[in-house]
């Protein structure tokens, strides 16, 4: 299966919405999540019949706020869980594929609504039941390297994310492609580069999907890149070798030795 998760930043001009049309014929996913749309839920039923999706779930937006959409093909079948502005949880099952659970996530940009973000990424992870993958953007990093330009991020945020995905048992599953999937600012003084968007899953997911992969696509129409999914190798992209680092290690002491013994 393929999956592509974006936030469009509005699909409310008909320009948009022939580009967000090229990039899906173009990588043929099955399933999408839209964040950002800017929309009704109305008028993102038209927009997504028009890109070949007929079955969705559309969330309004608040004013010129929000907005988000899971839509998918005949071929997947979809069973809604709960959803709400910031999030759409789904259990899924594609021909003999094992029923498995995904939750398009979008985290606030607000700081005053941030801590309501995490406490429903913490309530979303109380079951751990199923083979779970979240998606989205999450307007969060994970550690102060995955932001580059502009004011330091508070590391007091970084490792309360860190702590609730550890909490839910989620594990990043990595990517291919250019690092950061936000960016803002053209001059080197003001350019601002972050990875905001990203997919975690549990172990029992990665199990089950032990090829699965994210690649950060590119695209003119928004300040966010789309990502791609595909949970086997049937996409033809090249997989990087990706080499993890916790940044914690460093305080172990015999990491020394565990480097050298490798």
């Amino acid at each position: 299966m393929k999956i592509i998760y974006w936030n469009v930043r509005g699909l409310g001009r008909p320009r948009a919405v022939r580009r967000l049309r090229f990039l899906l014929k173009q990588n043929n996913p099955q399933l999408v999540f839209f964040m950002e749309t800017k929309v009704s839920g109305k008028r993102m039923e038209k927009i997504r019949r028009r890109c070949g999706f007929m079955n969705g779930i559309d969330v309004d937006a608040t004013g010129s706020r929000g907005g988000i959409c899971l839509a998918w093909k005949e071929a997947v079948q979809v069973e809604l869980k709960t959803f709400s502005t910031n999030h759409i949880d789904v259990l899924i099952e594609e021909g003999t594929n094992k029923e498995w659970r995904f939750t398009g996530f979008y985290g606030s940009p607000y700081s005053q609504n941030k801590n309501t973000s995490l406490d429903l990424l913490r309530s979303l992870g109380q079951e751990q039941e199923h083979h779970w993958l979240v998606s989205g953007d999450f307007n969060e990093i994970v550690y102060s390297f995955e932001k580059m330009g502009g004011r330091p991020r508070e590391e007091k945020r970084t490792e309360v994310f860190r702590e609730v995905l550890k909490e839910c048992s989620l594990i990043d599953v990595g990517y291919s492609g250019k690092w950061y999937t936000w960016e803002r600012g053209n001059l080197p003084k003001t350019n601002i580069r972050e990875r905001l968007d990203k997919s975690v899953a549990n172990e029992k997911w990665m199990k089950l999907f032990p090829t699965g992969s994210v690649h950060h696509l590119t695209s003119s129409l928004s300040d966010h890149c789309p990502l791609l999914i595909s949970t086997s190798t049937e996409i033809n992209l090249k997989r990087i070798p990706v080499f993890k680092f916790e940044a914690w290690w460093t305080t172990e002491k015999t990491i020394e030795e565990e480097i050298k013994s490798s």
